[in-house]
């Protein structure tokens, strides 16, 4: 074979030696670690190694304007050196020889990846893309040839990201070959000059030089309501059975309203709040029946169902004798000097659950909803929340298991046993109506 050179000089061999013996490789870096042409370089060196007919070669990020602008200048240029190249501009995309093609795409068009097959796939900044191109589209097509992925990025809370990450973690350290975390703090590369990282650590945020620069996934970002470290901490409490002895069994239920949205059932009692039922695909009928079930085993003292979606499921429940609450999320607050709307006074009642000692499941997806809301404060000084369908327009996903959760503060819902019989009971461990 042909020797060719690519003008190209790893500044972290080390991440090199790591793609070529892991399938999957999730690494995580500080701003101006130079994972984009890191990337690049590696898509080529697999495209010209490949040895396979028609191989292909995908990298990703979130939008193709942005791939374009970056990955694909950086894709000419460090393939300019290989003799006989072909650069397609309309396909973005450049057939080295042997004739395997690395492409740029971008994730908001996922359509653009149905139904291809690749030997591998760059995925850039992660965090911005919706859940699903992962399992549903770039997975799948790995799975015929056996392709590798590399997941690169720098962190932005708790999302797919730090889901991919932890995965990775694990699988390492039970023994998975396969799987490889990697992490890169800019105090530790020395990827940049030393005055000029001290100078950063002066200029920046401390939640910006804890996400961008230290690579922080847990770092709160300054308008998020509940800030993720605080879901962190209540992600890992156990709450003792004794300590939600007494409180109301209150369920909340977040119906889905679009399709790609999700309904959920999420059930808490006292400072416990418990494992969410996710359900995808079913319609009203369905919803309800399933959620009849759930009562039965599980007796709430209160069943709070969004009205904005769930108009059908509360209809259908109560022809079938149950009693549940309508719940609309946009209801005139119980405190409206404090709140614009119901749903605002109710996310704050989480967060002051949670403050309070609240205890949530090892459920990524709820933990990383919990973050995602921001807020500010209209003219007359009330907690205004960002709506779900601004949330689904930046992120691409509704918080629904949050929501879900959000709704168990509905309303003040009485104790059981002896408070039902007007026997005095103490004071339990939080009251979110104080």
């Amino acid at each position: 074979m042909t020797s060719v050179t690519i003008p190209y000089s790893p500044r972290h061999p080390g991440v090199h030696e790591t793609l070529e013996s892991r399938r999957f490789v999730v690494l995580v870096a500080h701003r101006r670690f130079g994972k984009t042409v890191l990337a690049v370089n590696h898509l080529l060196k697999s495209a010209l190694l490949c040895g396979r007919e028609r191989g292909s070669f995908a990298y990703v990020a979130p939008f193709r304007n942005q791939a374009r602008e970056i990955a694909w200048a950086y894709l000419k240029h460090y393939s300019a050196a290989l003799p006989g190249r072909e650069v397609n501009e309309s396909t973005l995309s450049v057939t080295v020889p042997g004739g395997a093609r690395v492409r740029i795409f971008g994730a908001d068009n996922p359509d653009a990846l149905r139904g291809l097959y690749f030997d591998g796939v760059v995925l850039d900044e992660v965090a911005q893309m919706k859940p699903e191109l992962w399992g549903e589209i770039i997975r799948p097509a790995l799975a015929d040839r056996m392709g590798r992925a590399l997941f690169i990025g720098t962190p932005k809370g708790v999302n797919m990201f730090s889901e991919l990450y932890e995965h990775a973690r694990r699988e390492e350290a039970a023994g998975n070959t396969d799987w490889a975390a990697l992490r890169f703090r800019v105090d530790e590369t020395k990827a940049l000059p030393a005055s000029e990282v001290a100078r950063l650590r002066r200029e920046m945020g401390d939640t910006a030089w804890r996400q961008e620069m230290l690579c922080d996934f847990t770092a709160a970002s300054d308008d998020a309501l509940i800030p993720i470290d605080l879901v962190s901490e209540a992600a890992s409490r156990v709450i003792s059975p004794a300590a939600a002895e007494g409180a109301p069994v209150v369920v909340g239920v977040d119906v889905a309203r679009f399709g790609s949205d999700a309904t959920v059932f999420m059930r808490r009692r006292g400072l416990a709040a418990f494992a969410p039922v996710v359900l995808r695909g079913l319609d009203n009928m369905a919803v309800a029946d399933r959620l009849a079930v759930f009562m039965d085993e599980h007796r709430p003292d209160a069943v709070f169902i969004d009205a904005g979606g769930g108009a059908g499921v509360i209809d259908r429940l109560r022809r079938l004798g149950r009693d549940v609450i309508e719940a609309p999320f946009g209801a005139r607050a119980l405190n409206d000097a404090r709140f614009v709307n119901r749903r605002a006074e109710m996310w704050r009642a989480v967060r002051d659950w949670l403050t309070a000692g609240g205890g949530l499941p090892d459920d990524t997806v709820l933990n990383a909803d919990l973050s995602t809301p921001r807020y500010e404060f209209d003219a007359a000084g009330r907690l205004k929340l960002e709506s779900k369908d601004e949330i689904k327009a930046r992120l691409g996903r509704s918080p629904d298991t949050a929501d879900a959760l959000a709704l168990t503060f509905y309303a003040p819902v009485p104790l059981r046993g002896a408070a039902r019989k007007g026997v005095r009971t103490s004071r339990p461990a939080f009251n979110q109506w104080r």
